[in-house]
């Protein structure tokens, strides 16, 4: 398991870090930290408006300062059997994350691109992140408790692509000895009447009891799941079941039913990393 963990060098950045330096004990992976910034260019404006040249610093001189502080942060919170080198990159910060994670099985990462009176907005170089990055990417907030990992929620809207999140629940949770609740939600706005047949729900409830035997029998007593009927929007009812539960990890399908392409988020993925405070491992799935 190769860990990609890029940082700002920002304090919400660490959450981050610390996580990976969780994760990676569990599974025996590694963690290369990584940085993309992008340079002054000899074309910009300050030449055309008289500044000295000297503004323009030693190109190698900033990469290898760069370096150092991802080594300093490596040592300091990540365990030495579990360092695998530091990335530096020039670029777009996005874009070099993306085309560096094609090397790596995973990649860790906060939305330090929020601001701070509102959860809405989530980073915009995480969001482009989650969207073109063909390997799960995990996302964590400062207030994500991950623990160790053994307290999972998974959601399913019973299609392929959101099989693609099974795998790693089940994954996770053998590993730490914890539990998977699956998650199906019902919304009342996919119906034109005001009130649906009772026996939707049963025969949901049924199907997600067939998902348990099939994709998690090896948890046994350790998963249950849970189809519920709401009035809310898929992402809102998740909201709020997630709410009265001290999950440490949420494993979602990046595209789901609604979904068209790959360049499109699922929309209820999206906006359930947006405003949740646990950590979301978001799954791509492989023939997209």
């Amino acid at each position: 398991m190769k860990i990609l963990v890029p940082t700002d060098f920002s304090d919400l950045s660490l959450k981050a870090i610390k996580t990976a330096n969780t994760y990676a004990t569990i599974f025996g992976g590694e963690i290369s930290l990584f940085n993309s910034h992008i340079p002054i260019s000899e074309l910009d404006e300050p030449y055309a408006l008289g500044m000295s040249n000297q503004i323009y610093k030693d190109y190698e001189s900033i990469e290898e300062s760069i370096r150092d502080r991802l080594e300093v942060l490596a040592e300091e919170y990540i365990d030495e059997e579990l360092r695998n080198g530091v990335i530096v990159h020039v670029g777009n910060p996005a874009q070099s994350i993306v085309e560096e994670s094609a090397n790596h099985d995973m990649i860790i990462m906060s939305t330090h691109g929020r601001t701070g009176f509102t959860r809405l907005l989530l980073g915009s170089v995480a969001e482009k992140v989650l969207r073109l990055s063909k390997i799960p990417v995990m996302i964590v907030e400062d207030e994500s408790d991950v623990d160790s990992f053994k307290k999972i929620l998974v959601t399913t809207d019973f299609s392929d692509n959101a099989k693609a999140a099974f795998p790693y629940a089940k994954n996770i949770a053998e590993k730490t000895g914890g539990s998977v609740d699956i998650l199906h939600v019902l919304s009342l706005d996919q119906f034109e009447d005001d009130e649906t047949d009772p026996t939707i729900k049963k025969i949901r409830e049924q199907r997600m009891k067939l998902i348990e035997k099939e994709h998690f029998h090896s948890l046994s007593d350790s998963v249950r799941s849970y189809a519920i009927v709401s009035d809310d929007s898929p992402h809102e009812a998740i909201l709020k079941f997630v709410k009265n539960t001290d999950y440490n990890l949420i494993v979602m399908a990046t595209v789901g039913k609604t979904g068209i392409t790959y360049m499109m988020m699922g929309s209820t993925t999206a906006n359930v990393v947006r405003h949740v405070e646990t950590a979301v491992l978001s799954v791509r799935p492989q023939q997209l």
